[in-house]
């Protein structure tokens, strides 16, 4: 049987959600797990996959089975007018068999996001990742207020997830708070992973 992981499942347009998903994995991996990055492919205007089988460069794509057996889901996607990217919708639109047979029930889930602009919809599309999620009977885990970078951000930063504010041309880097809360986003999920995977030991 292989080791548990957390799942980082995340779509990226211009680099700055999968800079997010590496800070993540660091989180993750301060907690004992292993974090395993994944992506979704590009979808056209007809909803269909149009990028190769394997990604030219970076994370590999996820398949169900990624998602069916991980200990935990960090899930990322860039904002899209308040919501999450086309490319993740049509994934998680495809995990229907998962659903049936209930297999991500009791499973924590934390997600994560980067915008264009300050107010361009963070948390709108952090809520909106959330419900699948729900539907699939996953527990979610946000940011506490004792995380201190949450009070004192000046860029990305909620307590429904990781955020960030990647500027209009998507370049503007990750601050120090925000790279802070993406960490202490996957270290909290990893965490509670374990302490779930402990109960049912």
């Amino acid at each position: 049987m292989s080791s548990p992981y957390i799942l980082v499942l995340y779509y990226s347009r211009h680099g700055a959600t999968a800079e997010m998903a590496r800070h993540i994995a660091r989180g993750i991996e301060q907690a004992g797990f292993e974090a395993r990055l994944r992506t979704v492919p590009a979808v056209s205007t007809e909803c269909e996959a149009v990028a190769p089988e394997i990604p030219a460069e970076g994370a590999l794509y996820a398949t169900l089975d990624d998602l069916k057996h991980c200990a935990g889901l960090v899930l990322g996607s860039p904002t899209r007018y308040g919501n999450m990217a086309a490319a993740m919708k049509y994934f998680l639109d495809g995990t229907n068999s998962l659903w049936l047979t209930g297999a991500l029930v009791g499973k924590p889930a934390a997600v994560f996001t980067s915008t264009a602009s300050l107010h361009g919809g963070q948390e709108s599309t952090l809520l909106s990742m959330m419900l699948p999620l729900l539907h699939h009977g996953m527990l979610i885990c946000g940011l506490p207020y004792s995380e201190a970078a949450l009070i004192e951000t000046r860029g990305g930063g909620t307590p429904y997830g990781a955020s960030h504010h990647a500027g209009a041309d998507g370049k503007r880097p990750l601050d120090e708070h925000e790279i802070a809360l993406c960490r202490a986003l996957g270290l909290r999920l990893a965490q509670t992973a374990g302490q779930l995977g402990e109960r049912r030991g």
